[in-house]
């Protein structure tokens, strides 16, 4: 196994109490994080950053003289980059039946930039098979929500068949120095801690905090919460070792070894001149009969199966992009012009199931975060709202072909509102919102149009006077 089993494990306690009241167990949990979790963690990111440890980290060739060329090929990145766009290329809306508080979620996911926010929840879900957020109060008495590193984050659950968060914690290193900065979050205390190179963890500092719940939040990538390409690591590796063997046998051709046979009067010196300088002269010797030896020269190089190694090729990549369910898009024939967007949607069928899956849980993990601001904002008596009224809709990022469907229903005799019109434009954020500006440009319009026609009138009467 390329991880160890306790790579991905969740971690469970008690409760937060007994948590808070055992520092040697807290001490344990961070360091059984950064031994077992971790590791798994920096080999993602670094091949989503295209530093492949398969082909870069050990020796490959035994011959020293041989071309030893090392290609990584960054699969992980277009893995889940495309994810990422087809999730949240479009932003996704959040709705909700009352005006008015309708409005404060907009503010709040405005003022936290929540759609690249969202976008890189997404990214990190796909890299690490997690991502986590953490709410809090800036220093504008606004509640505000941030991405954490999945490198030094992790959630403790309890022990219960319900599975509730207990306590969050993020641990930071200092530059040059042993000693970590331990941040713990409970429902109720934020706990600062110091751990030394003891392994000792020492209070630094405690406060509360009002937002009914841990501040931390994790958004799973799958039931296992694992990366997308992480169960084709092993592929993207034997790629980069095809790819790179194609390059080293063109090299070594180019390097081949001259054989030069027959009985010649030649010495070694001489050899190297003419091999240097691209010439060959072969003298022949009489040999024992007295007639004139033969002498034949030729570079000796391994045979290379092109197409059988192109074919050997062509199935890794296929088998990369099927078992990460992203559609081959290089496999349409040439000239064969753009697709609608119904072939599309047929070759991101299976991605099209992994995405419902990802919704479901993003959907559970963001429904948390507004139960949190919630309960903030009952605190500091800005509002309320009813988390379950939120609407959340998610909008795939395919090529659209939605004129042609509408062109078929209003042929066939339907009718739509101008809010469902507005409301299928994805670059419209809010389509009450839009009507209400269409409705005041329509006032301002007529109202111009009336002082118009009201000095006309005025100075035709003036003239028959």
């Amino acid at each position: 196994m390329r991880f160890s089993k306790q790579a991905n494990e969740h971690y469970r306690f008690t409760n937060a109490e007994d948590l808070l009241n055992d520092t040697e167990a807290i001490a344990e949990l961070i360091e059984h994080h950064k031994n077992n979790q971790r590791p798994r963690l920096k080999t993602l990111r670094e091949y989503y950053k295209g530093n492949n440890a398969g082909i870069l980290v050990d020796k490959r060739r035994r011959e020293e003289h041989l071309a030893d060329n090392r290609a990584t090929h960054n699969f992980a990145k277009y893995v889940s980059q495309f994810i990422q766009g087809y999730m949240m290329g479009v932003p996704l809306k959040t709705t909700y039946p009352n005006e008015s508080v309708d409005e404060q979620i907009r503010d709040i996911n405005r003022d936290n930039d929540a759609d690249e926010h969202n976008s890189e929840l997404v990214l990190d879900q796909s890299i690490y098979g997690r991502a986590y957020e953490m709410l809090y109060r800036g220093s504008d008495d606004k509640t505000r929500f941030t991405a954490l590193s999945p490198l030094d984050t992790f959630v403790i659950y309890d022990d219960t068949v319900e599975f509730k968060p207990i306590a969050a914690i993020r641990y930071i290193g200092r530059q040059y120095k042993e000693e970590l900065d331990v941040y713990l979050y409970t429902d109720k205390v934020i706990k600062e801690y110091e751990l030394g190179e003891d392994g000792e963890l020492e209070t630094k500092e405690e406060l509360n905090h009002f937002f009914g719940g841990v501040p931390v939040i994790e958004y799973e990538n799958n039931k296992y919460r694992q990366g997308d390409f992480e169960d084709v690591m092993t592929l993207i590796d034997l790629y980069d070792a095809a790819q790179s063997d194609t390059a080293n046998y063109i090299q070594d051709l180019n390097d081949a070894m001259l054989v030069i046979m027959g009985n010649l009067d030649i010495d070694e010196e001489k050899a190297k001149y003419m091999k240097d300088h691209n010439l060959l002269f072969l003298q022949t010797e009489p040999n024992a009969d007295g007639k004139e030896g033969s002498a034949d020269a030729k570079y000796i190089y391994k045979q290379y199966d092109v197409q059988g190694a192109e074919a050997y090729k062509d199935r890794i990549f296929n088998n990369i992009l099927l078992f990460t369910s992203i559609p081959n898009l290089l496999d349409d024939k040439q000239g064969a012009g753009p697709q609608s967007g119904e072939a599309l949607k047929m070759k991101l069928f299976a991605l099209s199931q992994k995405r419902a899956t990802k919704e479901r849980l993003f959907k559970r993990s963001l429904r948390d975060r507004y139960r949190l601001i919630n309960n903030m904002m009952s605190m500091a008596a800005e509002g309320s709202f009813d988390v379950n009224e939120i609407l959340i809709t998610f909008t795939e990022n395919l090529p659209s072909m939605i004129g042609r469907d509408l062109e078929w229903f209003i042929k066939a005799g339907g009718r739509l509102s101008q809010k469902t019109l507005i409301a299928n434009l994805p670059f419209v954020e809010n389509a009450d919102e839009e009507l209400e500006q269409i409705e005041e440009e329509d006032l301002q319009s007529q109202a111009g149009k009336s002082m118009y026609d009201f000095e006309e009138d005025g100075s035709d009467e003036s003239i028959e006077a």
